[in-house]
């Protein structure tokens, strides 16, 4: 990625309907060169373009980071059997305490409960859970900050 990929990145991430013609105009280029270079950044999977919406908007008001420890070996096969699931956002292997890394939005507090005991309790190589509930989201950011 050069110096006008990254300032094409920049424009969409601030406003992911930004047409072409306008970024061209923003950064200097013609709508042609926006365009294929928007493409190759696609193609070369260097961004997606994607709506992401605001969960609590869709009626989903708890949503928690949960930690997962698992049973020796099994860290593949319970990271995989989690983002099978619909409640699920983001899945991250990682270090530290925490085998897994979960993101979950949910209805209710009861329902995060339910989803808990009945879906991550049943998946095979599940060890332990502990769950951080949001109380206040204070920043949303997509990617990365150019």
């Amino acid at each position: 990625m050069d110096e006008l990929d990254n300032r094409i990145v920049e424009l969409l991430r601030r406003d992911g309907r930004a047409s072409n013609a306008r970024i061209a105009r923003d950064v200097g280029v013609s709508e042609g060169t926006v365009r294929r270079r928007l493409k190759r950044l696609i193609d070369d999977e260097v961004m997606h373009v994607a709506a992401v919406p605001n969960m609590e908007k869709l009626g989903y008001t708890t949503s928690a980071l949960i930690g997962i420890q698992t049973d020796p070996g099994q860290v593949d096969s319970v990271a995989d059997a989690i983002a099978e699931l619909d409640q699920v956002h983001y899945v991250a292997i990682t270090t530290g305490s925490f085998d897994i890394f979960v993101w979950a939005a949910v209805n209710s507090s009861e329902q995060l409960g339910k989803f808990i005991k009945s879906s991550l309790g049943t998946i095979s190589g599940v060890n332990r859970t502990e769950s951080f509930v949001n109380l206040n989201i204070r920043k949303r950011a997509y990617g990365l900050m150019l």
